[in-house]
């Protein structure tokens, strides 16, 4: 059985581990890495290349295009700091603040049956 995870939301501080229950998440809002992202800036905001290396091994490609996905419904917002080259920043909306206790639910559900999901894609791999 996999550890607890605590429900709230996550500082993450590092690339996404392969062993965490989002990575094999069996729901999305949006893309696969629409609520890795979510959670990435719940702890304020972040630039590209901080989203990147929180999130690796998400492609620059991916993750331009989950940020994009994510302006156009309202959950995150660009803040842009100016300067040569330009530099940007990434935050939560309030729209996207409330998906926390969606995502909080959805952890807690793979947190208890994340290994018997395994289980079932392992029997049926082709």
């Amino acid at each position: 059985m996999t550890p607890a995870l605590p429900i709230g939301p996550p500082a993450r501080r590092g690339p996404i581990d392969d062993a965490c229950p989002m990575a094999a998440f069996p729901f999305q809002v949006g893309g696969k890495w629409t609520g890795l992202v979510v959670v990435s800036l719940v702890d304020g905001p972040r630039r590209f290349s901080q989203l990147q290396d929180a999130l690796a091994p998400v492609t620059p490609k991916v993750l331009t295009e989950t940020l994009r996905d994510l302006l156009r419904d309202g959950l995150v917002g660009r803040h842009d700091l100016g300067g040569n080259p330009p530099r940007v920043q990434y935050e939560l909306t309030d729209l996207g603040r409330s998906l926390l206790p969606v995502i909080d639910t959805m952890r807690a559900w793979s947190d208890a049956h994340l290994a018997e999901l395994l289980e079932h894609r392992e029997r049926h791999r082709v």
